[in-house]
């Protein structure tokens, strides 16, 4: 019997449903909740009399050693955002990549992922270059056999929403590093549910939001920025960008000298104290305990999905699946039909790709998988 790994009694959505849906809006633990519950009860709704200014630096700070111990880099690194689509949406204007030269990107990524650059491309002399995913082969070898001399960035996710097709990032980011070609990946659908290795994958930019795996609520996101990218300056500015930002200097623009450059502004502090200490309980967790974890159900579904008339849609390069993340297809029965159905017997699934995505979280247990397979049977 394949035990949750984590303590199922912290998510009372599990009382009365199979939640397989870490992917879309993850479940957020009690203890999550009550953290952010005292601080708007007891901080944030009394304004500044319990909180300071440097207090609200001082937060701000406390989440980005947490982020770099999960991402395996340094906390000056670090950047706490709003979102995940507010860093991307500022990178194509940030590395402005030189006139006729590519972009290369997955056809299938993520629309916050590709859209800015596609959007880039028609105000610029840019081009953008798409490949396609083929559950023959991998991934990453498709990528780099794309790279033509031209291609000055990469930008992609380290895990297909989708598919859950991976990327070998290591590899990928050695090819990257020897070529001169700005690499960008979104880990959103990776972070908290694989292990990231920062410091060794040569990745330019790893983002992601803070919720789905990381158990967070929405407003907020985590970004990690290489050394050689510090370097460079943010395109959007905001306030809490400067040195010193409680200094409110109008009359110049400046910035501070690490990650904190991509704070722009006051952001959805509940938010931060809820994701921070989902963190803490990821790190608590183990990311490559989680993953182990994940592996198991995924064997089991992959074992008992026989039994139903859905098969699992599956690369066939083992190492390219990342089992998080499963989709499944069927020839004969109805796609919404089957969602709905699920639904009403408590089982919560996704629609993507015209496909059904199965997410199998810390808390999931071989009783969800039994769950399932009974009811597409």
């Amino acid at each position: 019997m394949i035990q949750s790994l984590s303590n199922r009694g912290s998510y009372p959505s599990l009382e009365k449903y199979v939640y397989l849906n870490q992917a879309s809006l993850g479940l957020i633990s009690n203890t999550t909740i009550q953290k952010m519950n005292n601080f708007l009860h007891d901080i944030a709704r009394h304004g500044n009399i319990h909180m300071s200014d440097q207090d609200e630096l001082d937060l701000l700070q406390s989440i980005r050693v947490d982020a770099s111990s999960l991402f395996c880099c340094e906390p000056y690194q670090i950047a706490v955002l709003a979102s995940a689509s507010e860093m991307l949406s500022q990178i194509p204007y940030i590395l402005k990549p030189k006139k006729k030269s590519s972009v290369l990107m997955v056809q299938s990524d993520f629309p916050a992922v590709t859209r800015p650059w596609i959007k880039y491309a028609k105000e610029n002399d840019c081009q953008i270059i798409f490949v396609e995913e083929n559950q023959q082969r991998d991934l990453t070898e498709i990528i780099i056999e794309r790279i033509r001399k031209n291609v000055s960035v990469i930008q992609i996710s380290l895990v297909q929403f989708s598919s859950g097709t991976k990327i070998d990032i290591n590899r990928l980011g050695k090819e990257t590093k020897r070529l001169g070609i700005k690499l960008v990946v979104d880990i959103t659908q990776a972070a908290g549910a694989l292990p990231i290795k920062a410091s060794k994958w040569n990745a330019d930019i790893l983002l992601t939001s803070g919720y789905k795996w990381l158990g967070g609520h929405g407003g907020v996101g985590l970004a990690y920025i290489s050394d050689d990218m510090l370097g460079k300056k943010p395109f959007t500015v905001g306030w809490m960008s400067a040195p010193n930002p409680f200094q409110m200097n109008s009359t110049e623009c400046t910035f501070e000298f690490d990650a904190r450059s991509y704070t722009q502004s006051t952001m959805s502090y509940i938010s931060i104290v809820g994701l921070q200490t989902s963190l803490r309980e990821i790190l608590r967790l183990g990311p490559d305990r989680i993953e182990k974890h994940s592996n198991s159900l995924a064997n089991l579904l992959l074992d008992e999905i026989s039994k139903t008339k859905w098969n699992p849609i599956l690369n066939q390069i083992e190492a390219c699946n990342s089992n998080h993340i499963v989709s499944i297809e069927s020839a004969t029965e109805p796609l919404d039909g089957t969602l709905e159905k699920l639904k009403e017997n408590g089982l919560i699934c996704s629609s993507r790709g015209g496909n059904i995505r199965i997410s199998l979280a810390h808390y999931n247990d071989e009783s969800d998988i039994t769950n399932l397979i009974e009811h597409l049977t």
